[in-house]
């Protein structure tokens, strides 16, 4: 069966679906929140809805990768912090797309792209110091952040970041806000949101075939799409230490602004 002609897109719109696919392979193990372009182009080629549902399991090839790299830095009490959070955060999203249509979809999408935009701007700002220090003394592993001030974070990221990804697997940004602002340096960064979004990814699993957005016809294009993430992550763990990631950062929310207008106006 062709996948393309059961989709009903163009060779150039699964060539953009390719390099979609190896961007997520990057940003999984290079860039954390690159995969924003991503989100833009698969809602560009495929209907809004449906896109989320097809996104996902390209995005779990890209944190199976990552977990495969970067499994030594993960912080596990941050994490088991976060996941209660997360878990409501991911039913509230689960409960608007079994009241959205297309339509609310696409311009949810829009609108958290553009949000997400500006969240990395501020974070791009925030963590100019926190990039000196992690130069200078080489630290991967988070400050503490205890008390109430530390759980009430924890918990409103949490719940913000897990209705971003159900919605639009857009809760990147989000969570790399959490992380920075916690003192999370590269490697643990890096380590952290690998395990993070793999368990993530996978328990919205259920959620998304409960909704239709993951059946047969979406897993075919998954399939053909998978093979791209690979080249995207071994190019990713190459360039973690080479890229100059401010300058990829402007280009990532410059493509991330443009996508989300695209869709808040199509």
């Amino acid at each position: 069966m062709n996948t393309m002609t059961l989709w009903h897109i163009s060779g150039w719109e699964f060539a953009a679906l390719a390099f979609a696919a190896l961007l997520v392979g990057f940003s999984k193990t290079a860039v954390s929140g690159a995969n924003t372009v991503s989100l833009a182009i698969f809602a560009a080629v495929l209907p809004a809805r449906a896109s989320t549902g097809v996104l996902l399991p390209v995005l779990i090839a890209g944190d199976l990768l990552a977990v495969r790299t970067y499994r030594r830095h993960a912080h596990w009490p941050t994490l088991l912090k976060l996941f209660p959070a997360v878990v409501a955060g991911v039913v509230l999203g689960t409960l608007f797309l079994e009241w959205a249509d297309d339509g609310a979809v696409r311009t949810s999408i829009g609108a958290i792209l553009l949000l997400m935009a500006g969240v990395t701007v501020w974070r791009r700002r925030r963590s100019d110091a926190a990039e000196a220090t992690d130069a200078a003394d080489g630290r991967d592993e988070p400050d503490a952040v205890t008390g109430r001030a530390g759980r009430l974070k924890a918990r409103s990221y949490g719940v913000l970041g897990g209705f971003t990804t159900m919605v639009a697997n857009a809760g990147g940004p989000v969570m790399s806000l959490y992380l920075l602002s916690a003192g999370f340096r590269k490697l643990g960064f890096l380590g952290t949101s690998a395990f993070f979004f793999l368990i993530v990814n996978v328990g919205k699993v259920p959620f998304s075939v409960g909704l239709g957005l993951i059946d047969g016809r979406s897993l075919l294009l998954d399939a053909a799409l998978a093979v791209f993430v690979v080249p995207g992550a071994v190019f990713g763990t190459w360039a973690v230490h080479k890229i100059n990631q401010r300058l990829f950062e402007r280009l990532v929310i410059a493509a991330t602004v443009v996508g989300g207008v695209q869709l808040l106006l199509r």
